[in-house]
């Protein structure tokens, strides 16, 4: 006999507010038992010590993680001022200490130096990967970590609140890549100190909103529970910026058995004329998502079929 299929073919996405304490990993395994669904994915990692916005993909809803991953993102950090610690947050060892306190006029001078596209070197204790190992994995095992630089885009770069003299908010929204960690660093060398994260939070992951969100505890409570479907949201959420293409029944099909369909015929040119070579868009059939899909040499193609 061949082996049961562990869990049930559930579709969509869960928005989840991940408590302090945890890892994405942990939480993913959370909401993967109280749906007991099949397959489990996240849209990017948020550190144990972070809280907030952590979008949860199941069944078919994977596929489309890579456009949440993309998507620009809103965060809300708090740095301390006069200490470096190993993992640029509050749960590293003290490496440097400076006595120095910004002001208000020269962090606001500073903060717009970073805004645009900039150069950020990834925290070591992160997970990149050098020859093939996670880079914290090596950090952790007391092995030299060097990072190449890589570019990132920062939208805002905003001083919420002065706390105290030791402590300031922020409040970024970023492209994909940034980590908030190395532009806390960065940030306070550049004002002639060093300093950390003592508290960070995610407020959106590109169309993931926290006014939609649900505590993971809140969610635990509801396992196994029907009323937990409430909580999860289509397939297609993930794709709110990418252009929607109704098919008729026939050409659904086509795309679901991952051929193409001709778009620039004289017949087609009223419902696709508006498409150009090397646009993406997602396919439905009604108001189901039958694949996502890119035009390639006149045709429709799908890149990714979707089995719902």
């Amino acid at each position: 006999m061949g082996r049961r299929k562990r869990g049930q073919p559930v579709h969509g996405w869960v928005i989840v507010d991940k408590p302090s304490g945890i890892s994405s990993a942990q939480a993913v395994a959370t909401v993967r038992r109280v749906f007991d669904a099949a397959k489990a994915g996240h849209a990017g990692t948020l550190d144990p010590l972070a809280t907030g916005i952590l979008p949860v993909a199941l069944g078919e809803a994977t596929k489309t993680v890579p456009f949440v991953m993309d998507a620009t993102k809103d965060y809300d950090f708090t740095i301390q001022w006069g200490e470096a610690r190993s993992t640029d947050d509050r749960e590293g060892a003290v490496t440097a200490t400076s006595d120095v306190r910004p002001d208000v006029d020269a962090i606001r001078t500073a903060t717009r130096n970073f805004v645009g596209e900039i150069e950020q070197v990834p925290p070591i204790y992160s997970a990149v990967k050098v020859d093939g190992e996670r880079a914290y994995d090596l950090a952790r095992s007391g092995e030299a970590v060097e990072l190449d630089a890589r570019r990132i885009n920062i939208l805002d770069f905003d001083l919420a609140e002065v706390i105290d003299a030791d402590h300031a908010r922020f409040r970024v929204s970023s492209g994909k890549g940034a980590y908030m960690r190395a532009l806390a660093r960065d940030l306070a060398i550049s004002l002639g100190t060093v300093g950390h994260i003592v508290a960070l939070r995610r407020l959106r992951v590109g169309p993931f909103l926290e006014s939609a969100a649900i505590s993971l505890d809140s969610l635990a409570v509801l396992m196994h529970n029907p009323a937990a479907l409430e909580h999860l949201r289509p397939v297609e959420t993930a794709l709110d910026g990418i252009p929607a293409l109704a098919l008729s029944g026939p050409e659904a099909n086509t795309l679901r058995n991952g051929q193409g369909i001709p778009v620039f015929r004289a017949m087609d040119r009223e419902r696709f004329g508006h498409l150009r070579d090397g646009d993406t868009v997602y396919a439905l059939d009604g108001e189901t998502p039958v694949a996502i899909a890119r035009i390639d040499g006149g045709a429709i193609r799908p890149v990714r079929v979707l089995n719902l």
